[in-house]
């Protein structure tokens, strides 16, 4: 019992020693190489931690050779740019000025819901309270805000990459009549029709596929 506690006590010195040399990233804010590397150094130091009959030092030559390429991966980066495009990625910018980037999005492996989540959670609850969005190498989201952004309230998904979003609609009293005249006046099928949204005062985000989005009005008779 005791042997194990002083195994571990050294492992856990150890890699608090390693980690404050690999830097201040967050785990939010790192890149895919460090967090590979963090999920590596885990499941290294558990080894001779659980298992008495690893010599320790093997655990601990392990977890300082995966620092060293950290650190290797770290100087590439810093004097050669490519090298972090190929290992780090870059940004994707997922909003323009044109609307959504559908192509950007599955490029990522995400969709219209995956970006509407993410500005939600950076404080924006309408697609055009921004003129430009992007997700960084780690995957964090960025915006630039639209100064007259409008949005008074939360906007519900009704369409999105051509199927609508039946829970929504009848949230907001919208029925397939009404929805297919809305698609009419506007020339457009369903299937064509990349995102539509509306807030509670009946003001409609409209993207159709290879046009700019629109911002249009329709009644509304739900309350959310």
């Amino acid at each position: 019992m005791a042997l194990i506690f002083v195994r571990t006590a050294i492992i856990f010195i150890t890699l608090l020693f390693i980690m404050r040399l690999m830097g201040k990233s967050q785990v939010g804010e790192m890149q895919p190489f460090e967090f590979v590397i963090s999920l590596l150094i885990a499941e290294l130091a558990c080894i001779p931690m659980a298992d008495s009959s690893i010599p320790l030092l093997y655990g601990i030559i392990a977890i300082i050779a995966i620092f060293v390429m950290h650190q290797i991966v770290v100087v590439l980066d810093l004097l050669f740019k490519p090298v972090k495009t190929v290992i780090c990625g870059k940004p994707s910018v997922v909003i323009n000025k044109n609307g959504i980037d559908e192509f950007q999005l599955r490029k990522n492996n995400l969709d219209v819901s995956d970006l509407i989540e993410s500005m939600r959670g950076a404080g924006y609850f309408s697609l055009d309270d921004v003129y430009y969005g992007l997700y960084e190498a780690n995957g964090s989201f960025s915006a630039l805000e639209n100064p007259e952004k409008s949005s008074s309230s939360l906007s519900l998904l009704l369409i999105e990459s051509g199927k609508p979003e039946e829970k929504n609609l009848t949230a907001c009293g919208i029925d397939k009549t009404q929805l297919n005249e809305f698609l009419k006046a506007q020339n457009a099928k369903l299937k064509e029709v990349v995102v539509m949204t509306v807030n509670s005062d009946g003001r409609v985000y409209f993207q159709k596929r290879g046009e700019k989005y629109k911002i249009l009005n329709m009644e509304v008779r739900g309350e959310w």
